[in-house]
C-alpha cells in the first residue's frame, strides 16, 4: 500500500543510505520509528484498513528489519520489533485510530442556522 508519494520503504532506502551501516542498530530503529513509521502510517488514522492491508504493511515493517540484519526465522522479526520498541502493525493502527477518534470526539462543533 502506498500512499502519498513516498513509501516507508522508501524513507527507510534514503534512511539506510544517508547514514550507513555505521551507525548502530539502536540509532537506526530510532530514525525509523520517528522518520520512516509516520510515513508509512500516514493517513491510517481515519482510513478503514482490513486484513490484506494490515499484513502489507507489516511485511514492509519486517522488510525494513530485514535490510538491516539479514534473513532470519520469522518469529525473530516480532522479537525484534518488540526489543527495539516498535509496536506491530496492528498496535500502531489501532493508536492512531484512536488518537483520531478521541480528538474528532473532543472538538467542540457548533452549528449555524442561516
Amino acid at each position: 500500500m502506498t500512499i502519498g508519494t513516498v513509501t516507508g520503504d522508501e524513507c527507510t532506502n534514503e534512511t539506510i543510505g544517508k547514514i550507513g551501516r555505521s551507525a548502530s542498530e539502536v540509532v537506526i530503529f530510532e530514525l525509523i520509528k520517528s522518520k520512516c513509521l509516520p510515513v508509512l502510517m500516514y493517513g491510517l488514522d481515519a482510513y478503514p484498513t482490513n486484513s490484506a492491508d494490515r499484513q502489507s504493511l507489516q511485511f514492509t515493517v519486517n522488510k525494513i528489519i530485514y535490510k538491516i540484519f539479514g534473513a532470519m526465522a520469522k518469529d525473530s522479526y516480532s522479537e525484534i520489533s518488540e526489543y527495539f520498541g516498535i509496536p506491530t502493525v496492528e498496535q500502531l493502527i489501532t493508536n492512531r485510530h484512536d488518537r483520531f477518534l478521541n480528538r474528532y470526539r473532543s472538538q467542540e462543533i457548533v452549528y449555524v442556522e442561516h
